[in-house]
């Protein structure tokens, strides 16, 4: 019996299990559907279009090796997704900048940091954008991770926490910190002291900032064609 030809209402889990089974076709489609997500995270992580480019290309060849260890109803494909580009990411950076320290933070100062800050809330303008994207990337990579995910990807705490392979009091505690230690770093950049912002909700992180999708191609795949 001839296997149907995948279309744009397929789900993602129903592509992965095909891509499984080295069904090119939806390879492709899940490729075009989540790439730009992919990218976006690696932008966060890494801070070069280009190096963010080869970390997309190696989390859809890992895709291509593992699309049989997906486990459907686990978690969702966008945490599966960015769990391979977190460990692709800090693969890279471990490679191509050896002496940068992955996770060094002063934790005194970000104790100094006073009450619940997000200080994402109000620097959607494009202006503050340079601004975002320099603080975030100064960031200990531990705490890059959760903010990127939670405040800019929009991810849930429990889809951050089974990207990141941790507990959910993990990411919350994370993001906290990390959102303060932000605010210190944007108050550094801007010259004013960090300023309150209204609490999100639980599992509504604050503001999302898009970052520019490479319009790429995936490089040296192999043909299921």
């Amino acid at each position: 019996m001839p296997i149907p030809p995948v279309t744009d209402r397929d789900p993602d889990d129903e592509l992965i299990a095909r891509v499984a089974q080295g069904d090119g076709q939806a390879f492709a489609l899940l490729f075009r559907r989540r790439q730009g997500e992919v990218y976006r995270f690696a932008l966060h992580m890494t801070g070069t279009p280009a190096m963010a480019d080869d970390v997309t290309q190696d989390v859809f060849m890992v895709v291509m090796r593992t699309a049989a260890r997906y486990e459907a109803g686990r978690s969702g494909v966008a945490a599966w997704l960015v769990g391979i580009a977190r460990n692709c990411a800090r693969q890279r950076i471990g490679r191509e900048r050896p002496f940068q320290p992955l996770d060094e933070v002063d934790e005194g100062a970000i104790e100094e940091a006073e009450g619940p800050l997000d200080p994402l809330a109000d620097l959607t303008r494009a202006e503050g954008i340079a601004r975002v994207r320099r603080a975030v990337l100064s960031l200990p990579l531990r705490y890059r991770e959760v903010v990127v995910l939670c405040d800019l990807q929009e991810l849930s705490y429990a889809a951050a926490a089974d990207a990141l392979a941790c507990a959910v009091g993990t990411v919350r505690s994370r993001l906290h910190r990390g959102r303060q230690l932000l605010a210190l770093k944007l108050s550094a950049l801007e010259g004013e002291a960090p300023r309150e912002a209204p609490a999100t909700g639980p599992d509504r992180p604050a503001v999302r900032e898009s970052a520019p999708v490479q319009p790429t191609k995936l490089r040296g795949s192999r043909s299921w064609a």
